[in-house]
């Protein structure tokens, strides 16, 4: 038995099956609801109840205060119905957002590659052709552990032509779902995963120059977008600044060298933060705001940002764009939570950083 839900202020209607949370019945219709952790610990899916009965689910009382139950507010990522209901959620346009709606695939592992000792490189074969905007991810169901969320890192029509995907896992120390990813995946294996998920893509409407900002495995997304601009001729001037502990993590590296040597409106800047003294490294050290602060002198004023990494990466590098005259309208983020960094308080100040 189902029940039926009206989202407002779209006045779009859609059954919601029975242990269905809010948000997977919206996102399986097309319907973009905003959310991060995906697990009730962040708050950012919170939404208002205007009729019905809802069961909040595994709503951390941090995330979901009393206060904002007795409201009637829930989290549309653990909210289940117990009626017809109307909710009202905070839905912003985009003009560059597709249309997709959530499905479910089946995989076949093709290839594992050990990108860096941390990160391994997934090829999955799929059972049905997956259409994505550049930049978003995947859900994928890891046995025992449950759903994680891994970006695309490879281009639509890469995924088009070969109609499988590629995913960028670091091993993340105590992670069950990357240790058992790293240790006892194999080629052949089957996985289940479910997408295309996430607001984080180009808005190709903007004529704006571009800077992408990216550390660790948030490489991935930014490849992914970067390598589909370059793909439809994109001419606009295109930045990415990277980066990675040492030389031997700093994956990806001889690609964007070469890319950069073939498309003159891509600029690579590659920075380590804990090479040791007295490598032959000769390019930037430090941390990614440092060296995107260092590569534009001039601020950031007149760019569109896209950030891609560990939340405290993705901080500094908003606090060195707005201190360089970009502001909330022109960032854009993806931040790789863990469970703690999910239910880390957010700033009031910021809707979409």
């Amino acid at each position: 038995m189902g029940y039926m839900l009206t989202i407002e202020p779209l006045g779009a209607t859609l059954e919601v099956e029975e242990g269905q949370t809010l948000l997977d019945a919206a996102l399986r219709q097309g319907i973009y609801l905003p959310h991060a952790c995906g697990h009730g610990l962040c708050g950012t899916c919170k939404v208002q109840v205007c009729d019905g009965e809802v069961d909040h689910g595994a709503a951390n009382p941090f995330a979901l205060m009393e206060g904002e139950r007795q409201e009637g507010k829930t989290l549309a990522c653990c909210a289940t119905l117990q009626s017809d209901a109307v909710i009202e959620a905070d839905i912003e346009e985009e003009p560059d957002a597709e249309i997709i709606p959530v499905r479910d695939f089946q995989a076949t592992v093709q290839a594992i590659t050990a990108l860096t000792p941390t990160i391994k490189g997934l090829r999955l074969a799929l059972n049905q052709p997956l259409h994505f905007q550049a930049g978003q991810y995947v859900q994928l169901d890891i046995p025992g552990v449950g759903a994680r969320a891994f970006s695309i890192a490879n281009a639509p029509a890469d995924v088009e032509r070969t109609r499988s995907i590629e995913l960028h896992v670091r091993q993340v120390p105590g992670g069950a779902g990357t240790t058992w990813l790293h240790q006892s995946l194999q080629v052949g294996d089957a996985l289940k995963l479910s997408g295309p998920y996430g607001r984080f893509f180009v808005r190709k409407s903007s004529p704006a120059p571009m800077v992408f900002m990216a550390g660790g495995s948030g490489l991935s997304s930014p490849r992914s977008m970067i390598l589909d601009l370059l793909d439809g001729g994109c001419t606009t001037p295109i930045t990415l600044v990277y980066g990675q502990r040492s030389r031997e993590e700093l994956y990806g590296h001889e690609e964007f060298l070469a890319l950069a040597a073939q498309h003159p409106n891509l600029r690579y800047v590659p920075v380590l933060s804990n090479e040791p003294e007295g490598s032959d490294w000769a390019g930037a050290r430090g941390y990614v705001h440092e060296a995107a602060k260092a590569a534009f002198p001039q601020g950031f004023a007149g760019h569109k940002a896209y950030l891609c990494g560990p939340p405290p990466m993705v901080e500094a590098c908003i606090g060195a764009l707005m201190q360089g005259r970009l502001f909330e309208r022109d960032i854009h983020t993806e931040k790789f939570l863990s469970a703690a960094d999910a239910g880390a308080v957010r700033s009031p100040l910021f809707k979409n950083v």
